[in-house]
């Protein structure tokens, strides 16, 4: 009877320290990682990048039609040299590096309808502009083709010389397959709080120069294997001609329920959209998240310039530039 009485205690004594190293596990298993942590807070917070609302590109012709509104503000984050030879009457010059500090301590952004982003070319005031929506302000933008759509002599050293056909004869119209959902990138601000991560990583982002993220377009035409190469585009675009071995991301599907987890945590993954513009927000995005990640510079403009202007598929051509005033 004794032996009995001290087998049934060992036994539940091990069922229950079996029990408690199974919640244990289950536990670990259950707690999010901080990319997911990230993910989850930044789709439940408006899912910018998958929105209607992204890219946040404005027109030339607005920001002209409001130049009394002081409700629109514009930033212009280009060089002061260039800044002081001509730039958007009553803009403002501000590093694109300093822009979180100066919307947190300088401005108030909620004071503005709507605050403008203006870049040589669109392409790096598009990505601080999406760093700026990140970290909530819904009512930034940026201008689309940069000062190269204000004023034609701020264009040549710009879109006109880097529009070109340059790769147009290399380019494949392939279907690559996407791949598999895998492993996820690892973040490590040591914090647990969604808003405490999102505010690490936005400030890492505004700290690299985003000349960092840009990549050529001779350099993915000779290497294209050294990239996941990201074609995020509509169909259309796509089926028009890819760099080898891209893939197609539709616009908006970057969420964690849909495509993802199927960009690769362990590769350069380089975004290519038509203009470069769309591609820095998505290059925003991903970067905050931990992926390693570029820009194609130019977008497809940059080796196919004549078929998107002949399809009308956000091609650079002359149109684009509106020649409005500059003040100096």
């Amino acid at each position: 009877m004794k032996k009995t009485i001290t087998y049934l205690t060992v036994f539940f004594i091990a069922i229950t320290v079996l029990s408690s190293f199974k919640k244990g596990e289950q536990k670990i298993q259950s707690d999010p990682s901080e990319f997911e942590i990230l993910v989850q807070y930044l789709e439940a917070s408006g899912n910018f990048i998958n929105s209607e609302l992204a890219p946040a590109i404005i027109q030339a012709s607005e920001i002209k039609d409001n130049l009394k509104n002081d409700k629109y503000l514009v930033l212009d984050i280009r060089s002061e040299g260039w800044f002081d030879y001509g730039h958007i009457k009553n803009s403002v010059n501000v590093k694109g590096p300093e822009l979180l500090t100066y919307f947190e301590d300088e401005i108030d952004p909620t004071s503005f309808e709507k605050i403008t982003i203006v870049c040589y070319s669109g392409q790096s005031a598009a990505y601080y502009a999406g760093l700026l929506r990140l970290a909530g302000y819904n009512n930034v933008f940026n201008l689309k083709w940069g000062m190269s759509s204000w004023d034609s002599e701020l264009a040549q050293n710009i879109w006109v010389k880097n529009s070109t056909d340059n790769f147009a004869d290399q380019v494949e119209t392939t279907t690559n397959s996407m791949p598999q959902k895998g492993a996820t990138p690892k973040l490590s601000t040591g914090k647990t709080d969604a808003k405490e991560i999102l505010k690490e990583r936005i400030e890492a982002a505004f700290a690299k120069p985003y000349k960092e993220f840009i990549v050529k377009a001779e350099v993915a035409f000779e290497n294209p294997t050294d990239y996941f190469i990201a074609s995020y585009t509509d169909a259309e675009n796509y089926n028009l001609g890819h760099i080898k071995g891209a893939v197609q991301y539709q616009p908006k599907t970057l969420a964690s329920t849909k495509n993802l987890y199927t960009l690769p945590a362990d590769k350069n993954i380089l975004v290519n959209c038509s203009t470069g513009q769309s591609a820095a927000y998505v290059v925003a995005y991903l970067h905050v998240l931990g992926y390693n990640v570029s820009n194609l510079a130019y977008g497809s403009n940059s080796y196919m310039n004549s078929a998107l202007v002949e399809k009308d598929l956000n091609g650079f051509s002359d149109k684009e530039i509106q020649n409005y005033p500059l003040s100096e």
